[in-house]
């Protein structure tokens, strides 16, 4: 093949000569565009790539194509069919029982590769010729996904504008004001959030307002020009900022630690000073971003690795900044991107109030439960808030269908994690009724742990000024239970890890390989300047290609400096934490990072390290909780930091934002989001009466806080020996289970392809992890709006998919965040309640908390107590 293989041959040559941006259109006959080939063969061109330009028109006439269409007009049609053939072989080849291709795409290949059936379908040989084309070109010089083809561009301008003044300033205060709110109210309950999509809606205006205010004041460094305002604001600017904010503005984990470990009614070490949260804060927010160096070659560069919890994102800067004109007919509508975002907005902003403070019976929307709300068998199938909520038509509220990102991921993986909380749904009713382990005894679906009498457990009643484990106050009280919820949660976990590492390594050991024989490559040879683009070849990393890169080392380099950090946080601090932890948390997640991006990137399920860390440190270093908390923070936020470093940086890649200018600007928005979080706390914890207990003002109870705790307590105090000796041995063969599963999984994917394209065995897993507290009912109506619009729509109705889906998902979600913080301070922050049927019935029967909650009474077993004998306890 005689094809361009780097961004710097054809397409960069292309995109020197002075041709528009994406986002310009030119008018001109088509006659006058591009190569010479016939109007048919360019209309269908124009139709592949999700337009319809010709809706009413007659052939011939003048059209607004954009700069990408005619780019792919001209490469289609250059295109060579010898060379089309090969790419659709390669193709067919890399993209097998890919679930992210079109399934009808692959099989329209498989007949264009054979060129005689697919003449004796009726087609004829100039369609065979053409249809090859069409094919090949999208996969060569656009991409073989719709999903990227609908948020991304085939073209790439290097000089528009990216780091400006503006673009670091409103940057760097947007992500200040994202993580202090989100810092703030993360510790209450219910938590309030600001959003991405909710930061770039505002981000836009402001940087308008710059273009059009501020002066062109600037200076030159090293002959290059640097100002204020160097003109309009641009869609990589906005891009560029948006990276930044969306990297930082999530609150931080190890507040958790902050908090459990200074106040009085936890750990309350007074030892705990601002040099410690410094330490530990630092070293786990960017030890993530060391391992996003490291992983990226795995989880970034290949084409599989398709990401799309960032397509919102993209799709939301295409409407705010791409021009547009009402020519375009898709499917009967020509309403712009940005005028559809508007329109979307604006109305899910005001029904937003029905289900949540008008009428909110229809946000859980329990009407079979309404039908005898004192009968306890019918609360726990199908009730939404105590129950299993086994409803068909459970909520009107589009932040519960929207819960598990329903117009986002794709369909195959809604389905197959609805499969595993359906399987789940009749596992926790068999461990419920069959009161296994005592849990008859306990409420069905919650996430606390009980005492032997189903009360709340007491932790401090057994632990010493030190808090640790006095085992005389333990055989005196009680063991902590677990609810069926939470004991099928833990199980799939313990099944999960073992089961996603051994099924990824297996499926996906080609990919894996490769990428491994690459950076052993490059450190056999020592060539630290060898481009980590080396052996990838897809449209969006050739254009990718002519930005410098960032260097291995500068990862590494960070990685070291947190790792030096984190161990003068636990030697100058007694946190009871040895060097050896923090060593030990780098390779587990240097062991299960890399599956469960891959994971995470093809699906958008993101599996955390916080259960198996726990279960790891409780055995190596028990009765510690500081020792759990601490190792436990840097675990968890390694997995997580290193996924949001690398989603931004997938982001960068679509949007042909330079590494470096990634690598600056995130290292800039998470050093800004460490202060501000610490100064959030700090101020939280000495100026909020009763913070984190039942009498703190404005719901300031710290859920998330409470429970990270609790987990401290049973996996670090009480230990996972004591747990699975004797409370729940079960749970320790579910490691076996989830590793013997794996090869079963793997050879089925291998050996029936026909019937296993969409079989995920890891989402139905993770499916299971959907209870305690949540249940069916919060997954539902996510799966009915994924059937609509990540299936019916996407194959019935792809151009209207395909221009509109993302915006729709942005514009939902951005409204419902905007409403909800109004009606909090607007309604809820002074409670202005509105008391009548459709309000009050949620607090009506067991649902309400009414009668029944257990299935069996535990004050009515010999002694007053269930369980182990006191005195005998495990």
């Amino acid at each position: 093949m005689s094809l361009p293989s780097t961004g710097t041959s054809s397409e960069e040559a292309d995109q020197k000569k002075g041709m528009k941006t994406p986002y310009e259109v030119n008018e001109v006959p088509l006659s006058e565009k591009g190569v010479e080939i016939d109007e048919d063969f360019r209309y269908n061109i124009i139709h592949a790539c999700g337009h319809n330009f010709s809706a009413d028109k007659e052939k011939g006439g003048s059209f607004d194509l954009p700069a990408d269409i005619e780019y792919m007009i001209d490469k289609i049609g250059g295109l060579k069919i010898e060379d089309a053939i090969d790419i659709l072989k390669k193709a067919y080849k890399d993209h097998y029982q890919d679930q992210n291709f079109p399934s009808d795409v692959y099989l329209l290949i498989h007949d264009l590769l054979d060129k005689e059936l697919y003449l004796s379908k009726g087609h004829t040989e100039k369609e065979w010729t053409e249809e090859s084309k069409i094919q090949a070109g999208l996969i060569y010089y656009y991409s073989p996904y719709p999903e990227v083809r609908t948020v991304t561009s085939p073209l790439d301008i290097e000089d528009v504008p990216i780091e400006t003044i503006r673009s670091y300033i409103l940057g760097i205060i947007w992500t200040i004001i994202g993580a202090g709110v989100n810092e703030f109210f993360m510790h209450r309950k219910p938590r309030i959030t600001l959003t991405a999509p909710v930061i770039q809606v505002l981000l836009y205006p402001c940087g308008k307002f710059c273009e059009h205010v501020l002066p062109d004041w600037g200076f030159k460094f090293r002959g290059k020009r640097f100002s204020l305002n160097p003109g309009p604001w641009t869609a990589k600017e906005q891009m560029f900022s948006t990276l930044m904010f969306n990297v930082a503005i999530s609150y931080t984990y190890v507040s958790h630690n902050i908090y459990v470990q200074k106040l009085k009614r936890f750990y309350n070490n007074d030892w705990v000073d601002i040099g410690y949260e410094i330490l530990l804060m630092l070293s786990s927010q960017f030890m993530g971003f060391g391992f996003a160096g490291i992983v990226r070659k795995f989880v970034i560069y290949p084409e599989k690795c398709i990401w799309p919890t960032a397509f919102p994102t993209l799709a939301l800067n295409s409407a705010l900044l791409k021009g547009e004109k009402h020519t375009e007919n898709i499917n009967g509508w020509r309403i712009t991107r940005y005028h559809f975002f508007l329109v979307c907005f604006i109305g899910m902003f005001l029904y937003f109030w029905i289900p949540n403070y008008l009428f909110q019976a229809l946000s859980t929307f329990d009407w079979l439960a309404w039908i005898k709300p004192q009968n306890f068998n019918l609360a726990v199938v199908t009730g939404s808030q105590y129950g299993l909520g086994l409803n068909p038509i459970p909520t009107f509220d589009w932040n519960i269908i929207d819960y598990n990102y329903a117009i986002t991921i794709p369909f195959f993986s809604q389905l197959n994690q609805y499969i595993g909380s359906f399987i789940g749904f009749f596992a926790i009713i068999g461990i419920f009724y069959s009161n296994y382990k005592w849990s008859g005894y306990l409420p069905l679906n919650d996430n606390n742990i009980y005492t032997n009498t189903g009360e709340l457990y007491e932790v401090t009643e057994i632990l010493n000024k030190n808090s640790q484990l006095v085992e005389s106050k333990y055989q005196k009280y009680s063991p902590p239970f677990y609810t069926a919820g939470n004991l099928l949660i833990y199980g799939a976990y313990f099944a999960l890890y073992p089961f996603s590492f051994c099924y990824t390594v297996i499926t996906e050991w080609s990919t894996i390989k490769n990428s491994f024989k690459v950076f052993y490559h490059q450190l056999r040879h020592l060539k630290l300047w060898k481009s980590n683009y080396d052996g990838f070849d897809d449209p969006q990393t050739r254009m990718m290609k002519k930005y410098k890169e960032v260097p291995d080392w500068y990862f590494l380099v960070i990685l070291v400096i947190c790792i030096v950090l984190g161990i003068l946080a636990v030697k100058l601090y007694p946190a009871q934490t040895p060097v050896w932890g923090i060593f030990l948390i780098l390779v587990l997640n240097l062991l299960l990072l890399i599956p469960i991006c891959l994971i995470f990137s093809i699906t958008g399920y993101s599996i955390t390290m916080g259960v198996i860390t726990e279960v790891i440190i409780g055995y190596l270093r028990p009765n510690s909780g500081l020792c759990l908390m601490t190792l436990k923070s840097l675990s968890y936020q390694v997995d997580n930091q290193a996924e949001s470093f690398i989603a931004d940086q997938k982001l960068a890649h679509y949007a042909k934002i330079p590494q470096r200018s990634v690598f600056r600007g995130q290292l800039i928005a998470v050093f800004f989001q460490c202060l501000t979080a610490l100064c959030v706390i700090n101020w939280q914890i000495n100026n909020i009466p009763g913070i984190c207990t039942d009498e703190a003002e404005n719901h300031f109870t710290c859920p998330k806080d409470v429970n990270f705790y609790s987990s401290s307590v049973f996996w670090g105090v009480i230990g996972p020996r004591r747990i699975f000796s004797g409370l729940y041995p079960i749970l320790k063969w579910c490691f076996l289970i989830g590793f013997l599963l794996a090869p079963l999984c793997a050879a089925l994917k291998r050996y029936f392809p026909k019937y296993t394209t969409h079989f995920e065995p890891s989402l139905i897993i993770g499916g299971m992890l959907q209870y305690a507290p949540y249940n069916l009912s919060y997954l539902t109506g996510g799966l009915y709006a994924s059937y609509a619009f990540m299936h019916y729509l996407k194959k019935h109705y792809a151009r209207w998919w395909e221009k509109y889906n993302y915006v729709l998902a942005a514009s939902f979600s951005s409204a419902v965040a905007f409403s909800a913080i109004i009606i909090f301070f607007a309604v809820k922050y002074h409670p202005k309640p509105i008391s009548w049927w459709g309000n009050d019935v949620l607090d009506l029967g067991v649902e309400g908390g009414e009668g029944q909650q257990t299935l069996l009474n535990a004050t009515s077993v010999a002694g007053g107590y269930f369980g182990p004998r006191k005195g005998d306890l495990p």
